[in-house]
């Protein structure tokens, strides 16, 4: 079930466009995943919880454990526009560091695409975050 900051049951916003966009999966308030998609996040979703490994994908491993989680999602509006899906990722590398930097990888995190990074990526990073907790 969704339960979107709009109080409506079902996503909204950025979370529905198809624009690149990084999301953050939190339980407890501490991050256990960090991905990025440009389909719209129910889509991302649905197909990580019914991946079965038949294509070679298995699905989010958090799934299996998990009752309940937080998604925050975050893009900018300024991406660059010859290749904005890769500088999504290389935030999301940026991000994935920062958690790492505060304690440990988020638990679930499977991958991660590394690209080089301006002092933009990194100084976008901690601003993606929001109130989420990085310490380990």
């Amino acid at each position: 079930m969704v339960r979107c900051r709009k109080g409506t049951p079902k996503f909204s916003g950025i979370a529905t466009s198809k624009k690149p966009k990084l999301y953050i999966v939190s339980f407890d308030e501490k991050p256990i995943y960090v991905g990025v998609t440009k389909q719209s996040i129910r889509t991302r979703l649905r197909l990580g919880w019914n991946a079965n490994g038949d294509s070679g994908y298995y699905g989010y491993a958090w799934r299996h454990d998990l009752k309940e989680a937080d998604i925050d999602v975050w893009s900018h509006d300024d991406a660059p526009e010859e290749n904005p899906a890769l500088d999504m990722e290389t935030v999301e590398a940026e991000v994935v560091f920062l958690i790492r930097s505060a304690g440990q990888w988020p638990q679930y995190q499977t991958e991660i695409h590394f690209h080089s990074s301006t002092r933009k990526h990194r100084d976008i990073a901690p601003t993606s975050i929001g109130t989420i907790k990085v310490q380990g």
